[in-house]
């Protein structure tokens, strides 16, 4: 799938990963449709990629709102063929402690961000998709996801964000199943330790213990690096149903 010329849809694209992806899709001549429930960081970024770029606010959990984007994204002129999902939220919670079991709305609420959500747009984009004409590989679009490696490796307390990236991954496969006689790839990326706003509010020696835990490279990723492999993923047609671990070989411990 070419960049250049394509409607692209960031879910989540106002900070971190997706903005980043926002950024490098956009160099790459996509006209970016930039979804997030952060306006103010939403708007800045739109005014400042300029021509070909636009935010939509959104909330992943309401079809209505994500179904807005989407419709903003496909009115691109060459439709919207890329659809990039990075909205997410983290949570720590026991399963159970002396003060009581893990609270089931908590675990709901990020089942219902990070899985539900990520399903909510992948459904909606792909729908979209389907409206387009095939390239000359027969691709009309392609979804790339956000997991964790929290869904291979959840530490304590991770349950909730580790079931829910668990989700992720569990559905990319069939999903691409569903979608291959359409020319519609899913594939998902499932990050380690990545330096952005969800790791900036930490303590300098939590950051430092955190890069030191990294195999090759010693350090956080970084969103740019992030950014990358989404347009790999996105130009590399024979990449489908695939999860892909970018952790610097990273195995986290319980802790």
């Amino acid at each position: 799938m070419r960049i250049e010329g394509s409607g692209a849809l960031v879910v989540g694209g106002a900070s971190g990963l997706g903005e980043a992806t926002a950024r490098a899709l956009h160099a790459g001549g996509a006209d970016v449709v930039i979804a997030d429930l952060d306006s103010e960081r939403g708007e800045a970024l739109a005014g400042l990629l300029g021509e070909r770029a636009r935010f939509i606010a959104a909330d992943v959990t309401c079809s209505d709102e994500v179904a807005a984007a989407v419709s903003a994204a496909a009115q691109a002129p060459g439709g919207l063929r890329i659809s990039v999902h990075c909205a997410g939220i983290a949570w720590a919670e026991l399963v159970a402690r002396s003060k009581g079991p893990h609270r089931l709305e908590s675990f709901e609420k990020v089942v219902a961000v990070n899985l539900v959500g990520t399903f909510n747009a992948l459904r909606l984009a792909s729908s979209a998709m389907l409206a387009n004409e095939p390239d000359g590989e027969g691709e009309r679009g392609v979804c790339v996801n956000t997991a964790s490696i929290a869904a291979y490796d959840g530490q304590i307390g991770q349950v909730a964000y580790a079931a829910s990236k668990g989700g992720v991954v569990a559905m990319t496969l069939p999903a691409a199943r569903d979608l291959a006689a359409s020319g519609i790839r899913v594939c998902a990326i499932a990050p380690g330790l990545f330096d952005t706003p969800l790791l900036a509010g930490l303590p300098a020696g939590a950051r430092a213990g955190m890069a030191a835990s990294m195999p090759f490279p010693p350090r956080l990723g970084r969103p740019e690096e992030f950014a990358r492999l989404t347009c790999q993923i996105v130009e590399n047609t024979m990449l489908n149903g695939e999860v892909v671990r970018i952790d610097g070989a990273l195995r986290m411990a319980p802790l």
